[in-house]
């Protein structure tokens, strides 16, 4: 079935790709055929491993997803590689705590990263996606965004934000076919998460119906699909995959 979920020959931009799910997604995509452009800040030895294991597939552009600039430095070589087809939205921060006691840097340093970004990638590139009248563009959003947690209200609201601006923007564009989705995860393994505090990790776990935590494997898979031509008539849709956390 996964040769059903071919990209072959098209150049996807993934941010923070370098690790975690973005890196799966990489992986994934690698794997069905596309020619990578892959945004990462500080993970320079990740990202070095992935250029190491897929080769001229990849190009890396390191950057802070939060400075326009930086976003356009990544367009730009996509557009030179042969244009944007895919986009990925995948890169964010937390800066977890009390809204009562939270620093107004917290606050919009997670608006400005996990928010703003995706404003801004997905204007630079829905222009030469106009023109070709193909695109495809998937928004990592959260569980917390549609649920809430308590000491995130900052990473909700960005993730709720991603979640409006995706509905609106697939309406925007869906007539000159390029399509806009989000994929929602719930409690994944990655860095940040496997950085809390045990107790803390398996009270998340003991509160997931499925009772094991996701992995970054988990949620690529979804990606290349809503990417490929197989998700054809999908747009403006959120996908959950939090192992019934959500339910």
């Amino acid at each position: 079935m996964a040769e059903a979920f071919r990209v072959d020959g098209q150049v996807a931009i993934v941010t923070g790709g370098a690790r975690g799910i973005g890196r799966a997604i990489c992986l994934a995509l690698a794997d069905a055929g596309a020619t990578l452009v892959v945004n990462y800040r500080r993970s320079q030895a990740e990202a070095d491993a992935l250029r190491d294991l897929l080769g001229e597939q990849v190009h890396l552009v390191q950057g802070d997803v939060s400075v326009e600039a930086d976003c356009q430095r990544v367009v730009d070589l996509a557009e030179s590689l042969g244009g944007t087809r895919i986009l990925v939205n995948n890169a964010g921060i937390t800066r977890d705590g009390l809204l009562m006691r939270m620093p107004d840097e917290d606050w919009s340093s997670v608006l400005t990263t996990n928010l703003d970004s995706v404003f801004r990638m997905c204007r630079l590139v829905t222009g030469p996606m106009l023109q070709r009248r193909k695109g495809a563009i998937v928004n990592l959003t959260s569980v917390t965004g549609l649920m809430g947690n308590p000491g995130q209200t900052n990473y909700a609201a960005a993730k709720a934000g991603i979640i409006g601006l995706s509905r609106s923007l697939a309406r925007e564009v869906a007539r000159r076919g390029i399509r806009v989705n989000c994929v929602a995860p719930g409690f994944i393994s990655t860095d940040m998460t496997r950085a809390l505090p045990e107790r803390a990790f398996d009270e998340a776990k003991e509160r997931i119906p499925m009772k094991r935590i996701g992995t970054p494997e988990d949620i690529a898979p979804l990606v290349r699909f809503l990417v490929s031509d197989a998700a054809s008539y999908i747009t403006g849709q959120t996908f959950i995959v939090d192992g019934g956390l959500s339910a």
